[in-house]
């Protein structure tokens, strides 16, 4: 067995750089103090245990923990796990438990947790269908060791196995019942540096700090409050009257003006295990939109430098490929050619059969978008443009359980105007927006549009278990050809989650690849001056 990573030091980890958010911080970190942050979206759970919605990770890694943690190169580190083994042939990863670990209930964190989340997962879990689809059995031959016993190899397993991720929940809160039912989704105990207190729904969660902890010396702070304020202005006049220490998902085009407060700092780092991203999914069911030509079509109505510019206040990029740019050796944009062409798109679809009638009009679509200021505007521009090319656009509003309801379960739309993120790994982040799996077994944001390519699936089945990474990168290349060639979905622009204004009196917000998914244990709060 050949050993990977051990016992890596903690000092190495604090002292990565993760962006603005912790240059030039003091040396010594000030004990206690409450840290206030505002975000626009309410989780529908505290753990990602089975739902891995960004709002839900970004409260749950807090709580909870992983096996591993990631610095600023994606390197593992210790969390849960402290040293691991992976055997020649891919199929076994052996991982030695921290000890002395407890949970957030006092009870002891073991080996029994560890194969209860990940069977779990992979059973349930919407990305542990194809993160852990070769996952056989979870060995625990003693209370610190767990090994994952693959039946087929698994070459992007060890980038998945963050707290935000694949979180290690207590088996004994779950038992025998239906883990969709559990508690522990709404009163979540874990093993991580805070502990949960309150939840009031529509309003706020609160956090204390774990006194328990098993890392000495933080947290640092008291109290972590996450209040949920849908309007973007609210948001951008909570941090600028002081009312939060951190805002995420503030208007952007407030941020010229915040900016220019001394006692603001903005953290735009970009978040490279998410790689959130925002898709135009075609219901390819709808038989307007099962003719490739007429999706093109629709491409090419719409200026995505439009969007860029003016709905994210150019804080965003264009995205030409489901996988993202960062993961240089797998990209691939050659057939994404779809500029915007106004001429182009109504010749398409006068050739595709869809002539304007008497009032200007070809055909109506309805549209569904992911909840979000961004995501209504983008919504808004796309039903303005594509009337241009005589396509009459019904916009369908709703809260996230609405939107979920209609894209993934009732298929209640033609157009859906999605954020997805595309994460480390494309077997991980990428291959669930085209996996015909999910047609058979519908899950949450798994191929809302229902595309179904066997050769497509094949190559995805291939690059999931392929240990050589030249074949591996080559069969990633050949599935973005042949979707940006289908266009069953048409990438748009980056989504900037990780963009956040905060008081210059915050310090050590981000402490992992995860950023807004980290753990705020090194967090803490200057004293006013």
């Amino acid at each position: 067995m050949r050993t990977l990573y051990k016992n890596l030091a903690w000092g190495l980890l604090a002292a990565s750089s993760f962006g603005a958010a912790n240059a030039q911080a003091p040396a010594t970190p000030v004990k206690g103090g409450t840290v206030t942050s505002v975000v626009a979206q309410e989780p529908t759970s505290l753990v990602s245990f089975l739902d891995t919605k960004t709002d839900n990770r970004d409260v749950s890694a807090k709580i909870t923990e992983g096996l591993l943690r990631y610095d600023a190169k994606f390197q593992p580190q210790p969390l849960l796990a402290t040293s691991w083994t992976v055997s020649p042939d891919g199929l076994q990863y052996r991982f030695k438990l921290r000890e002395g670990v407890k949970f957030h209930d006092g009870r002891d964190f073991s080996s029994a947790d560890v194969r209860y989340s990940f069977l779990t997962q992979k059973k349930l879990g919407p990305r542990g269908r194809i993160t852990l689809q070769n996952l056989e059995r979870v060995d625990t031959p003693d209370a610190h060791t767990a090994v994952l016993v693959l039946s087929k190899p698994a070459p992007f397993l060890l980038k998945s196995l963050s707290s935000a991720e694949l979180p290690i929940v207590p088996a004994h809160r779950y038992g025998d019942g239906d883990p969709l039912g559990s508690p522990n989704a709404n009163a979540p105990v874990g093993t991580g540096p805070f502990i949960f207190e309150q939840w009031v729904r529509g309003s706020h969660v609160i956090l204390k700090r774990n006194p328990h902890y098993w890392r000495p010396g933080v947290p640092h702070v008291d109290r972590v409050v996450i209040r949920f304020v849908r309007d973007p202005a609210a948001i951008s006049a909570a941090i600028e009257t002081g009312e939060a220490d951190v805002a995420q998902n503030l208007a952007l085009a407030d941020l010229g003006r915040l900016l220019q407060k001394p006692t603001l700092k903005l953290d735009a780092s970009y978040d490279a295990f998410l790689n959130n991203a925002s898709f135009l999914e075609f219901n390819v069911e709808n038989p307007v939109l099962s003719k490739p030509q007429v999706r093109h079509a629709i491409a090419h109505a719409v200026d995505r430098n439009f969007i860029v510019n003016n709905v994210y206040y150019k804080q965003a990029e264009l995205v030409n490929s489901p996988i993202p740019k960062v993961l240089g050796a797998y990209y691939d944009d050659s057939e994404f050619n779809y500029g915007f062409d106004v001429a182009r798109a109504n010749q398409l679809l006068d050739s595709a059969g869809y002539p304007r009638q008497a009032n200007g009009q070809r055909f109506a679509l309805k549209l569904t978008y992911i909840p979000g200021a961004q995501f209504k505007q983008t919504a808004e521009y796309l039903r303005s443009a594509l009337n241009r090319v005589g396509i009459k656009v019904d916009i369908l509003d709703g809260d996230l359980p609405t939107f979920l309801k209609r894209a993934y379960t009732a298929r209640e739309f033609d157009l859906n105007l999605n954020g997805l993120g595309r994460l480390f790994d494309p077997s991980v982040g990428v291959q669930r927006i085209y996996w015909s799996d999910g047609i058979k077994n519908p899950l949450i944001w798994i191929n809302a549009s229902h595309y179904n390519n066997p050769q497509v699936d094949n190559l995805f089945r291939q690059a999931a278990v392929e240990v050589d990474e030249a074949k591996r990168a080559a069969q990633f290349r050949e599935i973005q050809q042949i979707v940006g060639r289908d266009l069953p979905v048409y990438p748009i622009a980056t989504v900037p989650s990780a963009l956040r204004v905060h008081s210059t009196r915050v310090h050590g917000l981000n402490n992992s690849i995860d950023l807004t998914s980290g753990d705020f244990s090194d967090l803490w709060l200057e004293a006013s001056k």
